[in-house]
């Protein structure tokens, strides 16, 4: 069954795939805000912001790949609802693929696509000042946190490509997420907001993933934000996985 269902997601994974090299502008399109974002707040805005670093841009980039992960979910979302509105998924239904591989295709797709606007950023990145002391572990363990909370944005993205009825809905369900890492350490140490906006931004997901990512990249030690890090994405996946195949379980029986 295992073989029977790596086989076929493989297949559809090449069909969704080919959906999105004949349209690599979507895999620009998540990158320009997020590049716009760094080149704002690294020319105009960090030098009146105190980061506690020498240069700005290493302190912005990990809060900027977050916000690019979360504005790239919303293609996931909206590529599903077109197929479930296409009523390909039916015809699945009456072929022997296994039921959560088409699901599987369209996640891992969204991490491919994802990944190379990530790629794009740290590019633009560099160019503009970015350096890291980071050693191939500390990098490899940042590529791995981002992968996970990819995955678990993405099987969100699932839920709401499923539930949506309509395709604005269907992307529109990432705002409140793409929101977050402006309420986190991503652009300025908690410790300078307000109380009540500091004890949200302290005990949210993006504030841990991002203190990690940063002290990897900065090859400074990074305590106990790892595990929560960890915890957080981990647990996310779970929880959002689970409900995505429920959901996908009700819309096709």
């Amino acid at each position: 069954m295992t073989t029977h269902f790596i086989s076929n997601t493989n297949v559809l994974l090449g069909r969704s795939m080919r959906h999105v090299t004949r349209s690599l502008d979507t895999i620009l399109t998540v990158a320009i805000t997020p590049i716009a974002l760094m080149l704002l707040f690294t020319y105009v805005f960090g030098g009146a912001i105190e980061s506690g670093t020498g240069r700005y841009v290493d302190y912005l980039l990990p809060g900027i790949l977050l916000i690019t992960i979360a504005m790239g979910i919303s293609y996931a979302a909206v590529r599903l609802f077109a197929d479930m509105q296409s009523g390909i998924f039916e015809r699945f239904q009456s072929m022997p693929i296994e039921r959560s591989s088409a699901l599987w295709a369209h996640v891992l797709t969204s991490l491919v696509s994802i990944g190379l606007s990530l790629v794009v950023i740290v590019l633009v990145a560099l160019v503009i000042g970015f350096r890291s002391p980071a050693g191939p572990l500390a990098w490899l363990a940042v590529v791995a946190i981002l992968v996970l909370f990819t995955l678990a944005l993405t099987w969100l993205a699932v839920i709401a490509g499923l539930s949506a009825s309509s395709v604005e809905g269907a992307g529109a369900f990432s705002y409140p997420i793409v929101f977050l890492p402006f309420i986190s350490s991503a652009f300025v140490p908690t410790d300078t907001m307000p109380g009540p906006v500091r004890a949200f931004a302290d005990n949210q997901p993006v504030t841990s993933i991002v203190n990690t990512i940063r002290d990897l990249l900065a090859r400074q030690p990074v305590g106990n934000d790892i595990w929560i890090a960890l915890a957080w994405c981990l647990g996310l996946l779970a929880v959002a996985y689970a409900l995505a195949m429920l959901t996908y379980r009700r819309k096709t029986t």
